[in-house]
């Protein structure tokens, strides 16, 4: 394609000299696991993200899964609770939950911003409710304010999927500080990405902090004294360094990314592209750039043509998976009217203004039926 969803090469190039040092020190180390640069990394993430803990981890969904595991041996959570989830979400976010042995409630997104709709989770709150997962899909904060008065009226952990959102702040408070604990992913497409899978746990519970780092090391907070039955989920020490140096550039790419949103705000103007809601704009940092059209499939086709490449996020949502029987009765008749009309256009820290212009004029060149 003329114009790539993402072009993962030139925007690791910007940095090569950097990321090429930064691999070469880790190599010349002789240490590779749990050294001195994941905790460095986990320092300046958590200082980041503002909290007091950062604990890097194989990847997202281990992020997740760990918070979980962790509430479990603290005693806060027991085999059979629910969990609410969003619908409209990435299937990790039901994996984290079943994994652990918990039971996913999924509930409907707000119309407007896709996320999470805190009236449909007060609605789910139940007997055995005992946590909220908040996405914060494309980038974009779920309504924390809403979802934590919940949280604290009903006596629920209120946990951050953000795995999309590195950087999207409200009040000052960056994803990762508004809620008792969040999971990151740093797969290599994220707005901080890795060249390879890994991910990190943010909290500012000392406590948790503490059973998640032993849990992805078997269990071990002592080389071998094992303390509980762990897994083995760490962030190695390459992936680390790498993460170093762009994360000093997260906030310069971010505005970027900021930028060519702008810009396709503006310019597309299509009566059958429906554009995305923003309520702050610190409140979102365009991870992806998602428009819904009724003619979701011959729109993708007619921006192929004009080579623009687009993916869809996500075309079947979790509770109608193959592997989740148990939800084929659940109906959210907004998540799966979404998940057949949202397509991602391309957005990225190196996409040119005159990228820009294409996408914007192949858009407004639409011709869907009436």
């Amino acid at each position: 394609m003329d114009i790539p969803f993402l072009n993962l090469q030139a925007i690791n190039a910007r940095h090569a000299d950097e990321l090429k040092a930064a691999a070469a020190r880790v190599i010349d180390s002789g240490w590779y696991i749990l050294g001195q640069e994941l905790a460095a990394f986990e320092r300046e993430f958590a200082d980041y993200c503002g909290v007091r803990h950062a604990i890097g981890v194989g990847n997202g969904l281990d992020a997740l899964a760990l918070i979980l595991r962790a509430y479990k041996e603290l005693g806060q959570l027991h085999d059979g609770d629910e969990v609410i989830v969003p619908g409209n979400t990435f299937i990790a976010s039901f994996l984290a939950v079943t994994e652990s042995r918990l039971v996913p409630v999924p509930v409907e997104p707000d119309s407007a911003s896709f996320n999470i709709d805190p009236s449909a989770v007060e609605a789910a709150i139940g007997p055995r409710t005992r946590a909220i997962m908040a996405v914060h899909l494309y980038g974009q904060l779920a309504d924390m304010p809403a979802l934590a008065e919940l949280a604290n009226r009903h006596q629920l952990l209120l946990i951050e999927d953000a795995a999309q959102a590195h950087g999207a702040a409200s009040g000052g408070r960056r994803a990762g500080a508004l809620g008792h604990a969040a999971g990151f992913s740093f797969f290599p497409v994220k707005n901080l990405g890795a060249l390879g899978d890994g991910g990190a746990v943010v909290t500012n519970d000392t406590l948790l902090a503490d059973r998640v780092a032993a849990l992805r090391n078997y269990g071990s907070a002592e080389k071998y004294r094992h303390l509980y039955q762990g897994i083995n989920s760490r962030l190695d020490e390459l992936q680390a360094a790498l993460l170093r140096v762009k994360l000093k550039y997260l906030d310069e790419d971010i505005a970027r990314r900021r930028q060519v949103a702008l810009r396709y705000r503006e310019g597309i103007r299509h009566p059958q592209i429906g554009l995305p809601s923003v309520a702050h704009e610190e409140q979102h940092v365009w991870h992806l750039f998602v428009v819904r059209c009724a003619q979701r499939d011959a729109l993708q086709r007619h921006l192929q043509a004009h080579g623009i490449q687009t993916q869809v996020h996500y075309p079947i949502p979790p509770h109608r998976q193959s592997a989740y029987p148990a939800l084929r009765d659940v109906r959210l008749p907004l998540t799966e009217r979404l998940h057949e009309e949202v397509l991602s256009l391309p957005i990225g820290p190196v996409l040119h203004d005159e990228e820009v212009e294409r996408v914007i004029a192949a858009c407004q060149s639409f011709e869907g039926n009436a």
